[in-house]
């Protein structure tokens, strides 16, 4: 496709961690905060990204984004000074490696490099929060503690990965798998599955992005360290987008009003994008990587760009019908 930079391609990763679902976590815990300071991670998450695709120097845009992952993770020291909990531990060793990745990466350390750092960075932010909810049914400080430690172990062996790749993504592979094993343990989108509505969409979505979780942790541990090639393409896209959008989709209708201040109910409809989402990963993956056929590589791009806008384009309409539902509802009443 026709790019408006050349440097645009290195920054794919980047744009999408920091720059939109960076940008994404960091607001949702200014949010949570309620203070005035907070909001300095999301704002510079956005500006650093904002800065990365204008005629700059590509240095600017990386110190940007680098202190305001420093500021995320003053977001989760301030909470754990208010609530100390296992699950914001675990998101605070994510928003270290966010810190370790923007730091890396303003040394002239490759994207592609980075990517079981910035991976693990979202794994970690996401199973904390999935431990959150995972408190209502009790699973004891021994299993809060089993995610823990590997959360501690995919951390370091992403670290290491600087250094000792042939080593330590294997064992990050293996830990990803780990994790996945704990959250469908423990987590309660095995019960709500049998639930109407909402909470069996948002069940769906969940094993659904934990299916690509492990699909990525197979390719890590079995296939080794790969910074390019069919099976970095589709062990990287498998995380970020079978599992981190994936996620995304199932968690706004419930983050999202929190954070916008504005309802978004749930709607048959919300499955449609969900649906082009796997389907889209699917061809990339199997016919694009698996048998190297560049054309699924572009279709499965191109459908996952098509998934990302048209949820978009579904959550603002369910939200803007239902005032109007409400309306209604009044009048019938």
């Amino acid at each position: 496709m026709p790019l408006p930079t050349e440097r645009l391609p290195d920054l794919h990763a980047p744009l999408l961690v920091f720059g939109f679902v960076g940008t994404l976590i960091s607001l949702e815990r200014a949010v949570a905060l309620r203070t005035a300071w907070a909001y300095a991670a999301p704002a510079l998450f956005a500006i650093g990204a904002i800065a990365l695709l204008v005629p700059l120097p590509l240095l600017v845009g990386q110190a940007i984004i680098a202190v305001g992952a420093i500021m995320h993770c003053a977001q989760y020291a301030a909470i754990w000074r208010r609530q100390p909990m296992t699950a914001t531990a675990v998101q605070g060793v994510g928003a270290v490696l966010a810190v370790t990745a923007a730091l890396a990466w303003c040394g002239d350390v490759p994207p592609a490099w980075l990517v079981p750092q910035l991976a693990a960075f979202l794994v970690l932010t996401i199973a904390g929060e999935r431990l959150e909810l995972a408190r209502i049914s009790n699973p004891g400080r021994r299993a809060e503690n089993q995610l823990l430690w590997l959360g501690v172990g995919l951390a370091a062996s992403t670290l290491l990965s600087l250094t000792m790749p042939a080593v330590a993504v294997p064992f990050a592979g293996t830990a990803l798998v780990a994790i996945v094993a704990w959250l469908v343990r423990y987590d309660v989108a095995r019960a709500t599955l049998r639930q109407p509505g909402l909470p069996k969409y948002v069940a769906v979505c969940l094993l659904t992005g934990y299916a690509w979780l492990v699909v990525a942790g197979l390719g890590w541990l079995l296939g080794g360290a790969r910074t390019e090639g069919a099976l970095y393409d589709a062990t990287t896209h498998a995380i970020f987008l079978g599992f981190v959008i994936t996620m995304i989709m199932a968690h706004a209708p419930i983050i999202l009003p929190a954070v916008l201040r504005v309802r978004i109910p749930y709607h048959p409809a919300l499955y449609v994008p969900v649906a082009l989402l796997q389907a889209s990963l699917l061809v990339r993956v199997v016919v694009g990587d698996a048998w190297g056929i560049l054309i699924g590589l572009q279709v499965g791009g191109i459908g996952a760009a098509a998934a990302m806008v048209l949820f978009g384009v579904t959550a603002i309409t369910v939200a803007l019908r239902d005032p109007q539902r409400a309306r209604k509802n009044r009048v019938e009443a």
